[in-house]
């Protein structure tokens, strides 16, 4: 009988099939192994420095429809022989509307941008229109930059305040570690590799944002709700308990999220790719922080069960009667 009631203590009332998951048994190999990883993206950010696309380093754009479908490398030969040179080319879901883009040409005298495509894409026994033809400027591609680093940082800023007032300020800034986490790790692996950072790759950083948000949004909801319903179980314990009763929603939200991302990257085009490849190694760094970044963070700070019982203040004070 003793035995028994040991063992139903240890469950906290969940079925003895329902086995906790020891997630914090390795929460400090995995505080080395991310410290280790972000000190490594944020020195080759430093050192290699961010590939920037044209959006954010100015140049020149072109969409162009033709009558027939054409490989891009053809576009790209016939621009090199009018002189524009480091061309870029990508479908638009077919391989008769495309665009093109690239930077700006300083060795390119010309007067009438668009007339100047238009007679360098021209194809033999092939028409072709050219429409929204653009030309940004370094400085307003810099601008951009700007403006894109100030809407990320706001952006954690806004969840900081959000998570605080809706759980509890040791779990919010656990969530916010875990953004800037996954936010440095993309960023590192771009600079690694020197991939293209354009706005698509900006894009999927702050779609990543609010996946991970997300997950540390469900998973702070259930801490809050176990440290209430559970008695004598400590903090470790009921975030292991937490994690495990969520985990079978994080595993359907990552794969689902997943095969998506998966299906645009392989099948999406060129204009897909580095947003679809962004967004692959978003999934698995946000799930992995949503563990064990945020709720370690959290528990490293002192999180407890006094965090979440409010504290009533009585309307008055009795005095003593002597």
């Amino acid at each position: 009988m003793t035995n028994l009631t040991q063992q139903d203590s240890k469950q906290y009332g969940r079925p003895d099939d329902l086995k906790i998951i020891p997630f914090m048994k390795i929460a400090k190999p995995a505080a080395i192994f991310s410290i280790l990883l972000t000190i490594a993206s944020i020195f080759f950010i430093v050192t290699k420095g961010l590939n920037l696309g044209l959006d954010f380093t100015g140049g020149i754009s072109a969409e162009l429809n033709y009558k027939q479908a054409v490989q891009p490398s053809q576009i790209v030969q016939a621009l090199d022989k009018a002189g524009f040179k480091d061309a870029v080319v990508q479908t638009l879901g077919s391989n008769t509307d495309l665009i093109v883009r690239m930077p700006v040409q300083e060795d390119l005298q010309v007067e009438d941008l668009s007339n100047a495509i238009t007679t360098a894409v021209q194809l033999p026994n092939n028409t072709v229109e050219v429409h929204k033809v653009d030309a940004v400027g370094g400085a307003v591609g810099n601008e951009l930059y700007v403006r894109s680093a100030g809407a990320v940082a706001l952006a954690l800023l806004l969840m900081l305040v959000y998570v605080t007032i809706r759980f509890e300020f040791k779990l919010a800034m656990g969530a916010v570690m875990s953004l800037f986490h996954d936010i440095i790790l993309i960023l590192g692996a771009f600079a690694l590799f020197q991939w293209s950072f354009d706005l698509t790759v900006l894009a999927a950083v702050l779609a990543i944002i609010g996946f991970s948000l997300n997950d540390n949004i469900v998973v702070s909801d259930r801490i809050r709700e176990n440290f209430r319903k559970i008695r004598g179980a400590t903090p470790t314990e009921i975030v292991d308990i937490a994690l495990t009763e969520t985990l079978r929603r994080t595993i359907h939200t990552s794969m689902t999220l997943l095969l998506v991302v998966l299906a645009m990257f392989f099948i999406g085009g060129d204009g897909l790719h580095w947003f679809s490849l962004a967004m692959i190694i978003g999934v698995f760094v946000g799930t992995y922080s949503s563990i064990y970044i945020g709720t370690a963070f959290a528990l490293w700070r002192g999180l407890n069960r006094q965090d979440f019982i409010v504290q009533v203040k009585p309307e008055f004070d009795e005095e003593e009667i002597p």
